[in-house]
Parts: C-alpha cells; sequence; structure tokens
C-alpha cells in the first residue's frame, strides 16, 4: 500500500513539475499565457487557468460565427469529439454551417452545458466571447486578435476550486481537457479557413 501512495505521488509530482504547464498553455506564446485578458475580471481570484490558442488563416470575421453558435443542439455544437460530449449528456451535434439565428449573442443569453449554465457576461463582435458560470466558478474567453488577415484565437478558462477535493480532482481532467480543446480549436480553424476560401 506505501509503494501505490508513493507511486502515485512521485507521479503527480513529475506531472506538476513538468507536463502540467505545457497541458495548460497548448499553442499559447508565453506572453498570450501570463497576459491578462478580457473576460479574466469576471472571476480574478482564480484558483486554475488554462490558456490555449491557434492560428488560423482568415480573418476574425470568419472565425467569430464558429463562437457566437457554440452550445448544445440547437446551436452549433463544440466542433470537438461529439460522441464523447454527448456520454455526459450534452447532446452536442457539431455543424459545419453557419447558423444565422446565433450570431448576435447578447450579454444575458444563457447555454446549458449539462448541469453547468452559463450566461454570456462580455461581448465585442469578432473580439471577444465570454461566458460565466451560474455557480460563478468557472469563467470561459474567446479572444480573437487579427494580423494581417490572419487570426490568433485564444482560449481561456479560469476556475473556482474552493475545496482540496476540488482541486485534486481537476489534476486529472487538465489532460482530457487538452485532447477536447486541442481538437475544438482545430475545428474551428477548419471552419473558419473553409468559410474565408468560400467568400473570397
Amino acid at each position: 500500500m506505501l509503494s501505490r501512495v508513493a507511486l502515485l505521488a512521485a507521479l503527480a509530482a513529475a506531472y506538476w513539475r513538468w507536463l502540467r504547464e505545457p497541458i495548460l498553455t497548448y499553442g499559447a506564446e508565453p506572453a498570450e499565457a501570463a497576459a491578462v485578458l478580457p473576460g479574466d475580471e469576471l472571476l480574478p481570484d482564480a484558483d486554475g487557468v488554462s490558456t490555449r490558442a491557434i492560428t488560423i488563416d482568415a480573418p476574425a470575421a470568419a472565425v467569430w460565427p464558429w463562437i457566437a453558435q457554440m452550445g448544445p443542439a440547437p446551436r452549433g455544437g463544440a466542433y470537438t469529439y461529439d460522441w464523447i460530449e454527448n456520454l455526459l449528456g450534452l447532446n452536442m451535434h457539431s455543424t459545419d454551417e453557419v447558423l444565422d439565428r446565433f450570431q448576435d449573442p447578447q450579454v444575458g443569453d444563457t447555454i446549458g452545458y449539462g448541469e453547468n449554465v452559463m450566461r454570456v457576461e462580455r461581448v465585442e463582435p469578432q473580439r471577444v466571447l465570454a461566458w460565466l458560470a451560474a455557480d460563478g466558478n468557472w469563467v470561459w474567453t474567446f479572444v480573437l486578435t487579427e494580423r494581417e488577415g490572419r487570426t490568433r484565437l485564444i482560449s481561456r478558462n479560469r476556475f473556482r476550486l474552493p475545496t482540496l477535493g476540488a482541486r485534486v480532482g481537476m489534476l486529472p481532467m487538465e489532460p482530457g481537457s487538452l485532447v477536447m480543446e486541442r481538437k475544438m480549436l482545430r475545428g474551428m480553424k477548419e471552419r473558419a479557413e473553409r468559410l474565408a476560401a468560400s467568400s473570397s
């Protein structure tokens, strides 16, 4: 029993020292990961933060529609592994089409992710969309920066983890969240670049 505990402690220490930062900052430049971003003010005392990013060969106008319409059916999905999302009962069906009726998010709009109800708290079209969980413990923000016709897309998650159990429980979820978010970012990239090409 003691050897198992020691092994788990060693694995946790190795994860914390060498793997955790790359997992939480996948694709992000060091300056992006360290930056104060729009939406951070919604949860200033976060216990956990991830900042992941991707460069998209399309203007922000071609990226924004996919963010604006995210969410469970009848919204546009999350552009990740739908089958995994739906094992959790989230009713996600990622679309390849721009859904006109979801293109104008407003502060106060709500979206249900299973038991998590997210409220839109900040909207700057083609630049920022930030959601806050109903319990106040999770903020998810997308930030777009256009550079010479290309767009840098940053996805930042901020969590409050009020108990030791919540903090320990988050550790195994971090690699899993990378798998899902990496697929999501690539899914947005593919869709945005296709939309931009069809519009040119």
